[in-house]
C-alpha cells in the first residue's frame, strides 16, 4: 500500500503539472524541431540552436532534442552552435501548420571539447565550461573499445582503477586511490540520472551486477569526484551515468550478431522510431547471449539476456513525459584467485593449471546437496552462478510552467532477486603433508586421498586445496523519486530539488566447503585417516555449512540539494553546491552458532562436526541514522575558446557499508560515515588536431573501513584515514589518418591513523604504508589507423604499477602490461569487426586472496589473474 500511496503520489503531482496553462498558439502556426548530432552520429545536449530571422533560441536537451512552435510560414535560417565545433546553419522553407523535423549536424573542431556533460550538474555544458573532471563516450566510442563487461569500458577512464579479472559481472572500482574491500563503494553507476541500485557495495551484489552494455545505450559519461557528492548519494569518488536512446520520427534499427573463440552466442537488437509523428516515440532493444566463458569451467558460464525501452509523449517546446522499463535476467559465472607461483619474481602456473584459462569452479561438483541442522537438506546449483532476475519502472516528466522555471521529476522502481553461487578458495594450496599436519593434527601417512567419481588414489605429489561454493539469496527492491525545479534567472542558473529513496535488502548465506585437487577443471577428493577409520569428508565436502548467515538492511534516504552555477564574464563561471542528507539505515542479524553444532548423522565422519546456524537464536536489531552535509564550490576561467582552467573543493561523504552493520550490530558507536574532503586543479586545451583534459587533485580520507570476509567467515572490520595525492590526464590527438588516445594517472594514496591490535593480541603499525591494490601508476595508450576511408585498425595497451594485496604492504603483486587489437570494416551498412583481448597471454594480477595471506606450499599462492587471450567477431547492421 505504501508503494501505490508513492506511485500515484508522483502521478498526480506531474498530473496538476500537465494541465498548468500552455502558451496559446495560432492553429495554423508552424513548428521546426530535430536533433543536434555530431560528426559520429552521437546527439549533443547543451547545443545552442536559434531561428536567425525571429530571434528566438533554445538550448538543446539531454538526448540533443530542439523545438520551436508558433512560427509563421516564410524562408528561415536556422543556426546551431557549440563550443569545440564549427557554426552550423541551414536555410529552411515553413508552410502554414507544418511540423518540419530537421536534424543538425555539428562538425567537431577538436576530438575534446565536443563532449558535453550533463551528469553531476544542473545544466549541459561542454567540457570546456565545465568545472569537473569527466569522460564521456558515445554509442560509436563504446563499439569501437569492444568492452567485454561494463567494468572494461570503465578500465579506459583515468583516476579509476578497475578490476575486471572476475568475468562480466561483480567486478570492483577504486576511485582516485580510495581503498574499500571491492564494489563500486565510493561511486554510483546510474541508468538516465538514477542509480541501478542505491547502494553499489552491498555484500555479492556489486552494482555492474544490475547493469548490461548493450544497443540500447547511447552515450557514458564518468564524473571523477566535484560535485559527485551533490547529486548522487555515497558517492564522493565520482558518478558513471549511463544514457539510454529514445525514439525520434524516423523509424530506426540496429541489430548486431557477435560469436567468438569461446562458444560464444550473441544476438543484440535496438528498435526505435514513432508512434505518433511529432508526439510518440518509443525506443526498444536488447539482448541474448550464451558462452562458455574465458575460464574452462565445464559449462555453459554466462546465459541469458535482458529487455529494455521507453516511450515519450512530447509536449509544447521541450517538455515531455517518458516512461522506462527493464527486464534482465542473466547469469553469469564469477571468477576469483586461482594457485599461481613465483619463478625468480616471475609469476607463472602450477602444473596442471593454466593461469590463463584455468579457474577452481568446475562442472565436477556443480550440484550441492548437504543435510541441515534440524532436518532437511540445503541444494545449491553452481552453474546457475550470480543470477540476478531485475525488473524495473519508471518514469521522467519535465515541463516549463514559465521562461524562467523549469520543473523535473522522475522515478524508479527496482525489484530485483539474486541468486548467487561461487567457488572461492578457503585454505591452501597445501601438500598432502602440509594438509595432514596443518588442518587435520597427524602425519600424511596415516590420511588416504581418492577421488570421488572413482575411487583413484590421488598422485603423492599432488597439492589439496579448498574451493568452497559460498550461496547467497538476496531479494532487494529499490524506490527512488529526485525532481527539481531549475530557475534561470540570469547570469544565475539555480537548481533545487529533492531526493527520496527507499531501499532493502534481505540475504540468506549457506557456505560449505569442497576438498579437491588443485588443477584445471579440478575433482573432489575424499579424506581417510587408515588409523581410526575415521572419514573427513563425505562426497568431497569437508565442512557442511560452516557459515550460514540471515541478515536485512534498510535503508530511507530524505535528501534536498542545491546547485547554482554564476556567469560572473563571458569568460568566468562559478558554481557552488549544497546537499543535505536526513538518513535513516536499519535493519537486524543473526546471532549464528559458530561451528557449535554436530549433526550427529554422518558415522565416524568430520563433516558434519561443527555446523553453523542461525536456528534457534534471537536476532539483533539495529538502527544508525545519517544527518550530513555535503557541499562543493568550484570557479571555471576560460582563456580562450580553446583553453580554460578551473579550481574546486568539495566535501562528500560515504555512510557506513552492510558489512560494517552487520559485525557491529550490537555496538553501532564505533561506526561513523566516511568523511572525503577534495582539492582539484583542471587544465583543458584543445586545437584542431590536440587536446588535453588534466586535473590535480588531493584527496583526504577520515574512517574508511575495510570489511573483507575472512576465510573462517569473520571480517577485518578495521578503519583508518587514506590520504592520497595524484594527477589524472586524458590526452587525445588526430593527424591525418591517425588518432591517438592516451591517458594516465600517477598518485600516492597512504594510510594514516592506522594502528591497533589483531585478533591474536598482536599489534600493527600501517601508517605511511601505500593503499591495498592501488597502484602508484597506470596508464593506456590507444592508436587508431584508418587504413581506408571503411577500413580502421587500432591497438589497446594498458600498464599498471605495482601494488600490494594487503595493508602489511608484504605480498606484492607485480606491474603487468596487457595488449589489445582490433579491426572493423565499414561496407554501407554493415559493420564488421574482430577484437582481442590480453593478445600475449599475460598474468596480470589484479589482486590476491584477500580471505588468506599465508600458504603452506612456500612457491604456490592464490591471487587472480585478468583473463587470457580472447577473440570476438562482430557483424552489425543499421536499418
Amino acid at each position: 500500500m505504501k508503494k501505490l500511496h508513492q506511485y500515484l503520489g508522483t502521478l498526480f503531482l506531474m498530473f496538476c503539472l500537465f494541465f498548468l496553462p500552455n502558451k496559446g498558439f495560432a492553429q495554423n502556426a508552424a513548428k521546426v524541431f530535430g536533433k543536434v548530432l555530431d560528426d559520429s552520429g552521437v546527439t549533443v545536449p547543451g547545443a545552442n540552436v536559434s531561428i536567425k530571422e525571429t530571434g528566438k533560441s533554445t538550448v538543446t536537451n539531454e538526448n540533443g532534442e530542439y523545438a520551436f512552435s508558433n512560427i509563421e510560414a516564410g524562408t528561415y535560417t536556422i543556426i546551431a552552435t557549440n563550443v569545440g565545433y564549427k557554426t552550423f546553419e541551414k536555410k529552411i522553407a515553413l508552410k502554414e501548420g507544418e511540423s518540419l523535423e530537421v536534424n543538425l549536424l555539428l562538425e567537431g573542431e577538436s576530438q575534446s571539447l565536443k563532449e558535453v556533460v550533463v551528469t553531476g550538474s544542473s545544466a549541459p555544458r561542454s567540457k570546456l565550461e565545465s568545472s569537473v573532471a569527466i569522460t564521456t563516450m558515445g554509442a560509436k566510442a563504446i563499439e569501437d573499445r569492444a568492452p567485454s563487461s561494463t567494468a572494461a569500458l570503465l578500465q579506459t577512464i583515468p583516476g579509476f582503477v578497475v578490476e575486471a579479472s572476475g568475468g562480466e559481472i561483480g567486478n570492483n572500482l577504486f576511485a582516485r586511490g580510495i581503498p574499500s574491500a571491492g564494489a563500486y563503494e565510493y561511486v554510483q553507476i546510474q541508468e538516465d540520472g538514477l542509480p541501478v541500485f542505491e547502494d553499489g557495495a552491498l555484500q555479492f551484489a556489486n552494482a555492474d551486477t544490475f547493469y548490461r552494455l548493450d544497443e540500447t545505450v547511447n552515450k557514458m559519461e564518468a564524473v571523477r569526484g566535484g560535485s559527485a557528492s551533490i547529486f548522487a548519494n555515497n558517492a564522493p569518488g565520482g558518478i558513471i551515468n549511463f544514457i539510454s536512446k529514445t525514439g525520434q520520427n524516423e523509424f530506426k534499427g540496429r541489430a548486431k550478431f557477435t560469436t567468438s573463440d569461446y562458444g560464444m552466442f550473441r544476438t543484440d537488437l535496438n528498435l526505435s522510431g514513432a508512434l505518433i509523428q511529432d508526439k510518440l516515440f518509443f525506443n526498444v532493444g536488447g539482448f541474448y547471449r550464451a558462452d562458455n566463458g574465458v575460464r574452462n569451467t565445464g559449462f555453459t558460464a554466462n546465459k541469458g539476456g535482458q529487455i529494455k525501452g521507453n516511450i515519450t509523449y512530447k509536449f509544447d517546446d521541450d517538455d515531455y513525459l517518458r516512461v522506462n522499463f527493464k527486464h534482465l535476467d542473466d547469469r553469469n559465472a564469477f571468477y576469483l584467485p586461482i594457485p599461481l607461483k613465483s619463478n625468480n619474481g616471475k609469476v607463472e602456473g602450477i602444473p596442471g593449471f593454466n593461469p590463463n584459462y584455468g579457474t577452481l569452479t568446475s562442472v565436477n561438483f556443480s550440484h550441492l546437496n548437504v543435510p541441515q541442522y534440524g532436518g532437511g537438506t540445503f541444494s545449491a546449483d553452481l552453474e546457475d552462478g550470480s543470477h540476478p532476475i531485475i525488473n524495473s519502472i519508471g518514469a521522467e516528466f519535465k515541463k516549463k510552467i514559465s521562461d524562467k522555471v523549469t520543473f523535473k521529476n522522475s522515478f524508479k522502481n527496482t525489484n530485483i532477486d539474486l541468486n548467487y553461487n561461487a567457488i572461492f578458495p578457503n585454505g591452501g594450496p597445501w601438500t598432502q603433508d602440509g594438509y595432514a599436519t596443518t588442518v587435520q593434527n597427524t602425519t600424511a601417512s596415516n590420511l588416504t586421498y581418492s577421488y570421488v567419481d572413482n575411487g583413484q588414489k590421488l598422485d603423492p605429489n599432488a597439492l589439496i586445496m579448498r574451493a568452497d561454493l559460498w550461496h547467497i539469496d538476496k531479494k532487494m527492491n529499490n524506490f527512488a523519486n529526485n525532481f527539481s525545479f531549475s530557475f534561470d534567472l540570469d547570469p544565475v542558473k539555480l537548481t533545487a530539488g529533492y531526493y527520496y529513496s527507499n531501499w532493502k535488502s534481505n540475504q540468506y548465506w549457506n557456505w560449505n566447503s569442497y576438498l579437491v585437487g588443485v588443477s584445471d577443471n579440478p575433482r573432489l577428493l575424499n579424506v581417510k585417516d587408515n588409523t581410526t577409520g575415521v572419514d573427513h569428508t563425505w562426497n568431497g565436502i569437508e565442512r557442511i555449512t560452516w557459515l550460514e548467515r540471515d541478515a536485512q538492511t534498510k535503508g530511507l534516504l530524505n535528501d534536498i540539494y542545491a546547485d547554482a552555477e554564476i556567469k560572473a564574464t563571458d569568460n568566468l563561471t562559478f558554481n557552488a553546491g549544497l546537499r543535505y542528507n536526513k538518513d535513516k539505515y536499519s535493519g537486524y542479524r543473526d546471532n549464528a552458532r559458530f561451528f557449535a553444532e554436530n549433526l550427529g548423522i554422518l558415522d565416524n565422519n568430520t563433516a558434519d562436526d561443527a555446523v553453523t546456524t542461525v536456528k534457534g537464536n534471537p536476532y539483533t536489531y539495529w538502527r544508525y541514522d545519517v544527518s550530513e552535509w555535503s557541499y562543493t564550490a568550484a570557479g571555471n576561467y576560460k582563456f580562450s575558446d580553446k583553453m580554460a582552467s578551473y579550481v574546486r573543493y568539495s566535501h562528500g561523504f560515504r555512510s557506513p557499508i552492510e558489512e560494517s552493520f552487520y559485525d557491529n550490530a550490537a555496538d553501532l558507536s564505533k561506526l561513523q560515515n566516511t568523511e572525503v574532503n577534495q582539492f582539484e586543479l583542471g587544465y583543458k586545451y584543445a586545437s584542431s588536431f590536440f587536446s588535453v583534459n588534466a586535473n590535480l587533485f588531493h584527496m583526504g580520507l577520515k574512517n574508511v573501513a575495510f570489511t573483507d570476509i575472512l576465510s573462517d567467515g569473520s571480517s577485518e572490520n578495521k578503519f583508518a584515514d587514506v590520504n592520497n595525492i595524484g594527477l589524472e590526464v586524458e590526452t587525445n590527438a588526430r593527424y591525418s589518418i591517425v588518432k591517438l588516445n592516451f591517458t594516465f594517472t600517477v598518485q600516492k594514496p597512504e594510510y594514516d591513523n592506522f594502528t591497533g591490535t589483531n585478533a591474536d593480541g598482536s599489534t600493527f603499525d600501517f601508517n605511511g604504508n601505500t593503499a591495498r591494490r592501488i597502484p602508484k601508476f597506470f596508464c593506456n595508450l590507444r592508436p587508431e589507423v584508418d587504413i581506408t576511408k571503411d577500413l580502421t585498425a587500432y591497438v589497446q595497451f594498458s600498464y599498471y604499477d605495482k601494488k600490494f594485496t594487503n595493508q602489511d604492504n608484504r605480498q606484492v603483486l607485480p606491474a603487468y602490461k596487457e595488449v589489445g587489437a582490433g579491426l572493423n570494416y565499414t561496407y554501407n551498412n554493415l559493420r564488421f569487426a574482430v577484437d582481442a583481448s590480453n593478445l600475449f597471454n599475460e598474468i596480470g594480477l589484479t589482486e590476491g586472496d584477500p580471505r588468506q595471506t599465508t600458504s603452506a606450499a612456500s612457491d604456490v599462492f592464490m591471487a587472480r589473474p585478468i583473463l587470457g587471450r580472447a577473440f570476438r567477431f562482430s557483424v552489425a547492421i543499421n536499418f
